[in-house]
């Protein structure tokens, strides 16, 4: 079933318009004016902004908001990346990514993350791991003499399941060729005494750790002594596996990771709680052959961008375009890009936890 919404359907008061099994879908308008819908499932539920980024808003499961915390108690009706910065997912680009330099006219993560989406659909299906239902829409992005693509994401939730399936497509509608940078920002929240455990090698070489100071974020902590904290991070990344109160995430730590697959291709990156959850990002390395972590612990933001999967580097158009990195797709080409986000249970997290160990030691590995 195939259910085409309309902004008229979404009003101050939240109503349900579909049941599905034992998934349901209402809508409701925030008080700031910005379109919502709220999937819950038998574990839990999600908020997304069906003409506004198709971000996921909030992601909450087993009755734990995973997302990130931040000054946002609300969307706000806004294309600027940092007015209104809270959301679980955001997708990023897909003219450029990343903070831009002085040489750079693009905005904080490029164009995507706030858009207004021209459509906004939702379809309630059945497969082989059960009933679902998936919400998605189309976004078209057209400056004359620059730029032509059609955007479409999608999030698929099923019924008694606490990942969800994230997808992109952007398609060239150019009768030349694209360049093409996109990141899927997935937000979460640190917790404390968890411990981060991912398919790849914990080293020095491996696990990048950034030196540079954002410009955009003011913080009245000690650069001096963050600056000294990032240092010890290079030498021994190991040190930011164990989440506490004390690190130095002020204003954030950015590392390039380099992932191991295994054989379907997917690299892993959990943050396990102390209970035996995790937090999860599978993304596919076919598709999104770079990644970053980005963790940030101030006193107003607390965030834990487990894993940031990208099909290029997060240092803005022209630096990016410069070392070369920026990938294109030919007129008339769509370029796909997969991941799954979401929360583990105990069980799910000891299996994940021996299959991320085979991966490393090549048991099941997919060599990139």
């Amino acid at each position: 079933m195939l259910l085409r919404l309309k902004k008229g359907y979404f009003t101050e008061k939240e109503q349900v318009i579909i049941e599905h099994g034992d998934i349901s879908v209402s809508l409701f308008c925030y008080d700031s004016g910005v379109e919502a819908l709220r999937v819950r499932n038998k574990r839990g539920e999600i908020i997304m902004l069906p003409y506004q980024g198709q971000q996921v808003w909030r992601c909450v499961f087993d009755k734990r908001d995973i997302t990130m915390k931040s000054m946002f108690p609300e969307p706000v009706d806004t294309r600027e990346y940092l007015a209104t910065y809270v959301g679980f997912l955001l997708h990023c680009g897909a003219t450029a990514i990343g903070m831009p330099s002085q040489e750079d006219t693009h905005p904080l993560h490029g164009e995507l993350p706030n858009a207004r989406y021209q459509e906004a659909y939702i379809v309630c299906g059945e497969d082989e791991s059960g009933r679902y239902v998936t919400v998605g829409g189309r976004y078209r992005h057209v400056i004359a003499f620059n730029h032509h693509y059609l955007a479409e994401p999608a999030v698929k939730i099923y019924e008694a399941s606490a990942l969800l399936d994230i997808s992109m497509r952007i398609t060239n509608l150019k009768k030349t060729e694209m360049e093409l940078m996109y990141m899927a920002h997935v937000n979460f929240c640190p917790v404390d005494d968890a411990e981060l455990v991912y398919s790849s090698d914990y080293t020095p070489e491996s696990v990048a750790i950034k030196m540079n100071i954002p410009t955009h974020i003011k913080t009245n902590a000690s650069i001096e002594k963050f600056e000294e904290y990032l240092l010890k991070l290079r030498k021994n990344p190991v040190l930011h596996h164990r989440i506490n109160a004390e690190a130095l995430f002020d204003p954030e730590m950015v590392a390039k990771i380099h992932y191991k697959a295994d054989k379907n291709g997917m690299a892993h990156s959990m943050q396990v709680h102390p209970d035996g959850y995790a937090d999860y990002v599978g993304h596919n390395t076919a598709q999104l052959d770079q990644a970053f972590r980005w963790i940030a612990r101030t006193p107003d933001q607390d965030a834990m961008g487990l894993a940031l999967p990208s099909n290029t580097g997060d240092g803005g158009y022209m630096a990016e375009k410069s070392a070369g990195n920026i990938k294109t797709i030919a007129p008339c080409e769509t370029a796909c890009f997969n991941l799954q986000a979401g929360l583990l249970s105990p069980n799910e997290t000891e299996a994940m936890i021996k299959k991320i160990h085979d991966i490393k030691k090549g048991a099941d590995r997919h060599d990139l």
